[in-house]
């Protein structure tokens, strides 16, 4: 039996394949294609169309502003892999391993060029709108990834500062997607604030699952290396809470490995997430993450019931029980 968002997704992968970038320089535009068809979820356009569809039903009409989202995430994936100096994306190779690190750069600023463009095509209103907001989200994770990057020097990190971290990175991307379904829908701006909020509660939510993920994950599922979190001594919530509960044995082990300039890759991993188990560490992020859905839900709940709205709520369900 087909998955009802089946029809959905099949729109989204073929506006994706046909989306144009340019043809020459090869070497600029061919990591575009080779990025945007490693696959991936596509959580933020689906999310887009799901939200139009709360209101109205010709959702075929919005795919390319959907598909442009994915561009936008996709375009913040290949920056952020320079970064993080990522060896694997999704499985494979990322951008700045298979060619080069200026490349990597060039290809995706054309990438970031492409949403304003594909935007462009809106009515002069509506564009203006979705400028507005698409903005104000870039602006923001750009800022989250910043505050990523500051906390890798930084002695301590609170609970509160990670979370406003990745409500900026990760969470307010999941918003401005869910927002721009009702803009396109051209819904009230009540409607808009209430989807954004949403979006940014199940993008916390998201991150908090993806950082277990990170650490617990089946390398065969998640596509990314197991443990990369622990071997680069990210800041993540499990990190933060194992610092603030461990008893002096335990600080003291956490932070000779964070310390250390030469290690075994794997003895650290397991070396940590065994102070991770010992402190109940991964409880209490499951926890949190649970807290952030839970608010979701609530606003949900604030929309009629339709079946736009179930599908909506399943797929939230999806992303709380995905194991990649």
């Amino acid at each position: 039996m087909k998955h009802p968002l089946a029809p959905y997704s099949d729109l989204l992968e073929r506006e994706i394949h046909a989306m144009q970038f340019g043809k020459q320089p090869l070497t600029l535009y061919e990591p575009i294609r080779y990025m945007m068809r490693l696959g991936g979820k596509r959580i933020r356009p689906m999310l887009t169309l799901l939200a139009y569809s709360l209101f109205k039903g010709n959702v075929k009409d919005i795919v390319p502003y959907a598909a442009a989202v994915e561009v936008f995430h996709n375009f913040t994936l290949m920056h952020d892999d320079i970064m993080d100096k990522a060896p694997l994306r999704r499985g494979k190779p990322t951008i700045h391993e298979k060619w080069n690190l200026s490349t990597a750069i060039l290809s995706g600023d054309v990438m970031l060029v492409k949403v304003y463009e594909v935007f462009s095509r809106l009515e002069p209103a509506t564009f203006k709108v979705t400028v507005r907001s698409f903005n104000a989200c870039a602006t923001q994770v750009c800022e989250g990834q910043q505050w990523d990057m500051h906390f890798e020097n930084a002695s301590r990190v609170s609970e509160a500062e990670y979370i406003r971290m990745i409500r900026s990175k990760t969470a307010a991307l999941l918003g401005f997607s869910l927002e721009l379904g009702a803009i396109l829908a051209d819904t009230s701006e009540n409607d808009r604030k209430l989807l954004r909020e949403f979006g940014i509660c199940i993008g916390i939510g998201f991150q908090l699952k993806d950082d277990l993920l990170d650490a617990y994950g089946d390398p065969e599922k998640f596509g990314k290396q197991i443990g990369g979190d622990i071997i680069a001594n990210k800041k993540t919530f499990l990190l933060i809470k194992a610092l603030e509960k461990a008893g002096p044995a335990e600080k003291r082990e956490l932070k000779n490995w964070m310390l250390a300039a030469r290690f075994n890759k794997r003895k650290k991993v397991e070396a940590v997430i065994r102070i991770y188990d010992k402190l109940k560490v991964p409880n209490h992020s499951q926890r949190k993450a649970d807290q952030y859905f839970a608010k979701a839900f609530r606003l949900l709940d604030l929309f009629p019931e339709s079946p736009a709205k179930e599908s909506l709520r399943a797929f939230t369900r999806m992303l709380i029980d995905r194991q990649n």
